[in-house]
């Protein structure tokens, strides 16, 4: 089957505005590319090569030559790498292959290709690319005075070092440009992510001779601790921190132990300060009582890990420590102070810290008031602290009929609908992501950016629709951030079994963001991302006689399921939305033990929830929670009583002891 290489009007139009069951209308050419698509995650060259001539016109073909050719890109001739390049000049697949191709060019060494490719790089968004072109600057010494802090940073925010960075930083210190010290801290950094090969990266640039002995401070860092050293000074301090890194990741008690009987007197303030900052920082992710004293160890918070620096606020904040709260946040790196959620924290410090004077309480308030608004969870917070409530915010005028004919006609745009109508979201999604301009530099204006969210919203490509319309700057279209679909189903069985409609709403898009067929990599499904063993356990609870697995996908038992079971969470709870998220998504026996302790301000709870993906998981339920309280009532809203206080359970009733 032939097909245009851009939509029709027609086509375009029906595929704009067919509903989510299109993807059931295939056709043959459609079959193919998602046959592609499979052979492409199976690494089948054989295949894709085979089915390569079928796609020829088809709507998604850049994706078909795309796959094929990146499938064998290591054996590809240059010629056939420029010939993709020129022929889909312009699209997403063609600065996705050039950033494909840039990075075997530097891994090759290749620098005169690379450098000639670069210039048209339109996403700039790899950092492995900008260190090889930082590395190619250092060896013909043409390189930026900045280099080594750029390197530096981008070497430093990477779990694993890869090839590109790494290169960057062997040609900088082999020039003297970069300090050991920076080498060393991409060790300790790797040794606190448990990251072997990229420790071993870091020590072989700064101290080949001991590599060696890398691989026994991981395996048995204690073991290393004990024995005697071959290796003197500077390295056998490092190796020393590296193992006792190791050591409090699993036992922070034990780590104590050795700094305080011998080893805090051998290593470096730099080194010391990076190994109490691990031990603090284990500890309070357990919800120590210990993390601030071991914390106080340290005497330059700068010389712990961001992580670390983040988790001494945590444990402040818990043990009521304005003062330290604040001094911390103060010594943080100008990038993380400028994070709502620090500016928050310190204001608060400010405020509540009695020794400080009237004008840094004034200076509390400017904190306050330059992150205020309805837009996030800090954000929301500082609006409340200023006296304010949540409001929904004035609708901006809505794309005019030019504007949404401009992003229908976009060829990007409408592969991406194409790709995900018909089974390619993942493909979708990123076509989408970057012909909204979030890659690449610029990018689409707020106006342009409404109407895009517009388009995906009639799509009911919910999203695309939240994600794009998120993006603005300058406007906030409420409507498009935070849609209800399936409006009365969820309001009706919300309130039918006493849940507040607008907690669900926040749940279900921080779960799905309103994907039907969404499901995750641990198997849960649906709207409400539902676990095969949760809906059989709700179901039996409800009375549900007749469920059978396959139901969890039916839009309406997956919400009577989701619902049923965040009722079930939340009067295990008291009636806690945030501690009922955090079981939602984390499981119910962990936030039961996250509750012990004191009896703590909502906000400073959820700030020290020890998963990353449940701290941020429940701010942005609640958040959520928040918006469409305000939509559905009308009324101000507070996200400060939603969040409430948190504390041990203090009721006789028992926890409901199988809840999964």
């Amino acid at each position: 089957m032939q097909w245009h290489k851009i939509l029709t009007p027609l086509c375009a139009a029906v595929l704009l505005s067919a509903p989510v069951s299109w993807a059931t209308a295939q056709t043959a050419g459609d079959n193919v590319l998602l046959q592609m698509q499979e052979a492409a995650r199976k690494g089948d060259k054989a295949r894709l090569a085979t089915l390569l001539p079928q796609t020829a016109g088809h709507p998604l073909e850049p994706w078909a030559a795309y796959w094929e050719l990146k499938s064998r890109l290591n054996t590809a001739a240059p010629s056939e790498v420029e010939a993709f390049l020129q022929r889909w000049r312009g699209t997403y697949q063609e600065d996705r292959m050039r950033n494909d191709w840039l990075l075997l060019l530097g891994q090759r060494r290749q620098w005169a290709d690379f450098e000639r490719l670069l210039p048209e790089f339109r996403m700039q968004d790899d950092r492995e690319v900008r260190c090889y072109e930082l590395a190619v600057q250092t060896i013909e010494r043409r390189q930026p005075e900045h280099a080594p802090q750029e390197v530096a940073r981008l070497w430093h925010a990477q779990r694993d070092g890869d090839d590109g960075c790494t290169q960057a930083a062997s040609e900088l210190y082999a020039i003297k440009k970069l300090d050991e010290g920076e080498v060393w801290k991409r060790a300790r950094l790797s040794a606190e992510l448990n990251r072997q090969t990229a420790a071993r990266r870091a020590v072989d640039i700064v101290a080949p001779e001991a590599l060696q002995h890398v691989a026994e401070v991981f395996a048995s860092p204690i073991k290393y601790l004990a024995g005697t050293s071959k290796v003197r000074g500077n390295t056998r301090r490092e190796l020393a921190a590296l193992a006792l890194i190791r050591v409090a990741s699993n036992d922070p008690e034990q780590a104590a132990s050795l700094m305080e009987t011998r080893w805090g007197n051998q290593l470096r303030a730099e080194e010391r300060d990076w190994v109490w900052g691990v031990i603090g920082k284990v500890s309070a992710r357990r919800l120590s009582s210990d993390a601030v004293g071991y914390f106080a160890k340290v005497g330059k918070p700068e010389r712990m890990s961001e992580e670390a620096q983040e988790w001494m606020v945590r444990a402040n904040l818990r043990a009521g420590q304005w003062h330290t709260v604040r001094k911390t946040i103060d010594d943080m790196p100008p990038a993380m102070q400028a994070d709502s959620t620090w500016v928050y924290w310190k204001a608060r410090a400010l405020l509540n810290d009695r020794r400080v004077s009237e004008a840094e309480q004034a200076e509390a308030r400017r904190l306050l008031q330059s992150i205020a608004s309805v837009k996030g969870f800090y954000e929301k917070l500082a609006l409340e602290e200023l006296g304010q409530a949540v409001t929904m915010p004035p609708a901006p005028p809505p794309p005019t009929a030019q504007e949404q004919a401009a992003v229908a006609s976009n060829p990007g745009l409408q592969r991406a609908l194409y790709a995900i109508r018909i089974g390619l979201r993942s493909e979708g999604v990123r076509e989408w992501n970057y012909s909204v301009g979030l890659h690449v530099p610029g990018g689409m204006n707020d106006r342009e950016l409404l109407a895009a969210a517009d388009l995906a919203c009639k799509a009911q490509i919910w999203d695309r629709c939240i994600n794009t319309s998120e993006r603005t700057r300058d406007v906030i279209d409420w409507n498009q951030r935070f849609p209800m679909p399936f409006h009365d189903a969820v309001i009706a069985r919300s309130k039918s079994i006493g849940l507040d409609p607008a907690y669900v709403y926040g749940l279900i898009r921080q779960e799905s963001r309103f994907i039907m067929d969404a499901r995750s990599h641990v198997g849960a499904s649906g709207l409400m991302q539902v676990m095969p063993a949760t809906a059989r356990w709700t179901a039996k609870k409800i009375g549900m006689t007749d469920f059978q697995p396959h139901m969890i996908n039916d839009r309406d038992v997956n919400i009577t399921i989701g619902t049923s079971y965040l009722k079930l969470a939340l009067d295990d709870f008291d009636g806690s939305m945030a501690l009922a998220a955090a079981g939602y998504n984390a499981g119910p026996g962990r936030p039961r033990n996250w509750r012990n302790g004191p009896v703590l301000d909502g906000a400073i709870w959820a700030e020290n929830v020890p998963f990353a993906e449940t701290r941020d998981y429940v701010k942005k339920v609640l958040s959520n929670a928040t918006n469409y309280a305000a939509m559905i009532t009308g009324q101000p809203q507070s996200l400060k009583a939603r969040l409430g206080t948190i504390g041990p359970k203090l009721t006789l009733t028992e926890a409901t002891p199988d809840l999964p």
